[in-house]
């Protein structure tokens, strides 16, 4: 999986879903029994940590991109362009999604060849 640059971790829905729960979990239940039994001060402070934390677990998971399910597309070590060709990969106008990677590609001489990745229309 290639993550965006400038974006956050790619969670999967299970994932995100499972935080949800413990955190609301660990936000309710402890806490709870402690507060009803007649807290003392350290119980209380550990009532609120644990809530505290719950809660950032839950916000966290809340803000979490879906991973993408568009395709990947990658080049390596590509062979000579010349007159108008690509050694790499083309998107015309920017077309397609997910992520896209050149890497060692060929050589490009020539009128309108492109050694890497081509956006242009």
């Amino acid at each position: 999986m290639t993550d965006v640059p400038g974006e956050g971790a790619a969670v999967s829905q299970g994932w995100k879903i499972t935080v949800i729960v413990l955190a609301a979990a660990g936000v309710l239940s402890t806490p709870v029994v402690w507060l009803l039994d007649g807290p003392g001060a350290g119980q209380l402070a550990g009532a609120t940590v644990q809530a505290a934390v719950g809660i950032a677990a839950l916000v966290w998971a809340l803000f979490q991109r879906p991973p993408s399910t568009e395709p990947t597309d990658r080049a390596v070590q590509t062979g000579k362009a010349s007159g108008g060709g690509v050694t790499g990969i083309r998107r015309p106008g920017g077309q397609g999604g997910g992520s896209a990677t050149a890497e060692r590609t060929g050589d490009a001489s020539g009128g309108n060849s492109v050694s890497g990745i081509d956006y242009s229309n």
